[in-house]
């Protein structure tokens, strides 16, 4: 954990006081790391050779902390809708240093950033001839999102392939500047960016024979980050998992839950020697011969160490068939993804961390659960242990949660309000709170 977040996990009292005022749980954010994590590609890139501009994936955290944060540094941000896209304008961020990446674009979305200077990705041939309908007048700057091969890379949903972009873009459109090209894949590899950027600088190529003038290759995003240092910490995990799966040890998940589906906790190389690894074996030349700048719009990784997620203990109890329970006072919703499980252990902090007193309760392994009234409403599916016990009113510490697992799938049901957001140590509401 970054020190600001160790100093408010050891201090018990300012957690507390934290729930009190803003209700549980608390979003703490702190941006403090995220230009360092900008600096790492950033000078990965130069190394290579490669003029390298960052573009903060806005879906990875609403807070507008991180925007500022990013617009301060000098670098862009990624969005995809237009409400983000407003907030972001609203902020001070420059049309030219925004991108909008949104799967489905109104044509309101599309005029509000045609208007304002925005490049547009433009996800399908369909999409970029609305963007050319709309501009009139105006010169609309486009990125088109290139499907890469297939034969090469997994099948994708987003762009096309870059002979129909080839093909369809063969005369330039009036109103619209080609500025770039855009990819969204899948997944971390390094070794499928390097595919990726090799197919753009040859459709680069073509589209400049044509008469366009693309500047620059978007990566999109993917780009890893390591939530744990240990590799044999995160291989013990891998190994007690498969233990479980084949029937040599008892299940330590909810229902025997495989969790087949999670982030890679553990990776390497992440950031800058990630990048430094998709540029090498000639990508960087390629790019420095066309005169190409590399975009990326990491989210995750920027995040890493920028936030933590408190909650209070509501109620700790058994199953009618005796699985000990410890009831938290928020929602699954609010620390989760797309994933299966978030595997970090969480923090319980209590008054006796400071008295030095002994909490008095017996050791306990338990599953958190949370406020919606469902059977299987788990704030984390693996079994946790608490040493000293655990009682209402103690604070779980859910570290390292700013990347995506606050806000990506977060839910009002039941009317239960959202998690207050607040930036650390101000001890304030982000701006994000004052917006309808």
């Amino acid at each position: 954990m970054e020190p600001w977040a160790q100093e408010l996990a050891a201090d018990p009292a300012a957690c507390l006081d934290l729930v009190r005022e803003f209700g549980s749980p608390v979003n703490v954010l702190h941006a403090g790391a995220l230009p360092r994590n900008i600096d790492e590609l950033v000078n990965a890139g130069k190394q290579m050779g490669v003029d390298t501009q960052i573009f903060f994936a806005r879906k990875a955290n609403k807070a507008l902390t991180f925007v500022d944060a990013v617009r301060d540094a000098g670098h862009g941000v990624d969005v995809a809708s237009e409400r983000e896209l407003t907030q972001v304008l609203d902020r001070g961020v420059a049309g030219e240093r925004i991108i909008l990446s949104a799967a489905i674009k109104p044509d309101r979305l599309l005029q509000l950033a045609i208007s304002n200077g925005v490049v547009i990705s433009a996800d399908s041939r369909a999409e970029f001839d609305r963007i050319a309908a709309l501009a009139g007048d105006q010169a609309a700057l486009v990125a088109p999102r290139v499907a890469p091969d297939p034969s090469l890379l997994p099948p994708t949903r987003f762009g096309e392939r870059s002979a129909q972009w080839a093909e369809h873009l063969s005369v330039p459109t009036p109103g619209v500047n080609v500025v770039g090209l855009h990819v969204h894949l899948h997944g971390y590899a390094a070794a499928d960016r390097a595919t990726a950027l090799r197919e753009c600088c040859e459709l680069i190529d073509t589209l400049r024979a044509c008469g366009h003038t693309p500047h620059f290759i978007d990566l999109g995003g993917g780009v890893p980050m390591s939530y744990i240092d240990s590799a044999e910490q995160w291989a013990r995990y891998q190994d007690a998992r498969a233990a479980v799966l084949d029937g040599y040890a008892d299940p330590f998940t909810w229902k025997a839950d495989p969790l087949s589906n999670t982030y890679p906790f553990h990776q390497s190389p992440i950031r800058g020697a990630w990048l430094k690894d998709v540029l090498s074996d000639g990508v960087a030349q390629m790019l420095i011969d066309r005169g190409l700048r590399l975009h990326l719009e990491p989210g995750r990784s920027l995040l890493d160490g920028c936030g933590l997620i408190l909650t209070e203990v509501a109620f700790v109890k058994t199953r009618s068939d005796g699985l000990p329970l410890v009831g938290v006072a928020m929602n699954r919703t609010q620390c989760r993804t797309t994933s299966d499980d978030y595997l970090i252990d969480p923090l319980h902090i209590t008054d006796s961390d400071t008295n030095n007193v002994d909490v008095g309760g017996e050791e306990l392994e338990a599953y958190l659960v949370g406020a919606y009234c469902i059977e299987d409403e788990l704030i984390l599916r693996r079994r946790i242990r608490f040493p000293r016990g655990v009682a209402p009113g103690d604070i779980i510490a859910i570290p390292n949660t700013a990347g995506y697992f606050m806000h990506i799938l977060e839910s009002a049901s039941h009317q239960i309000p959202l998690a207050t957001n607040v930036v650390w140590p101000q001890g304030e509401k982000d701006d994000i709170e004052n917006l309808p």
